[in-house]
């Protein structure tokens, strides 16, 4: 048998590095695979909650708001009615007349059973 071939420097260093890189390579495989366990996760939120979602409605101080006869600003300021959807009851009150019940504000968008529930003793139809 005729003698073996020897690698050359620049082989020899070509071997060691290559190797040295898959012993990373291994080790950073064990490691994010131990690390996603501990559950390194990021949390966030869609949106921060203003000071008055977080703090109670006011209740009204007068007695029941006539859903029939109130403008946009007596409506809202029963509890749970904004801006928005005291518009929305003038809209539709002006478009299909007088509320003859307070279930009536059901047809509303936006008002559903709690907040009837809730609006029932704050409100009058006549």
């Amino acid at each position: 048998m005729t003698g073996q071939i020897q690698p050359t420097k620049t082989e020899k260093i070509l071997l060691i590095l290559t190797a040295m890189f898959l012993c990373l390579l291994l080790a950073l495989l064990f490691y994010t695979q131990s690390a996603g366990a501990e559950g390194r996760y990021t949390v966030s939120t869609e949106r921060t909650a203003s000071a008055s979602e977080l703090l109670p409605e006011e209740e009204p101080e007068t007695g029941p708001v006539n859903i029939n006869t109130a403008g946009r600003e007596a409506l809202a300021t029963l509890p749970g009615i904004g801006e928005k959807l005291a518009e929305r009851i003038v809209a539709y009150r002006e478009e299909h007349g007088r509320f003859e019940t307070v279930e009536e504000l059901l047809n509303v968008s936006g008002i559903g059973e709690g907040k009837i529930a809730a609006l029932r003793e704050y409100v009058s139809v006549g």
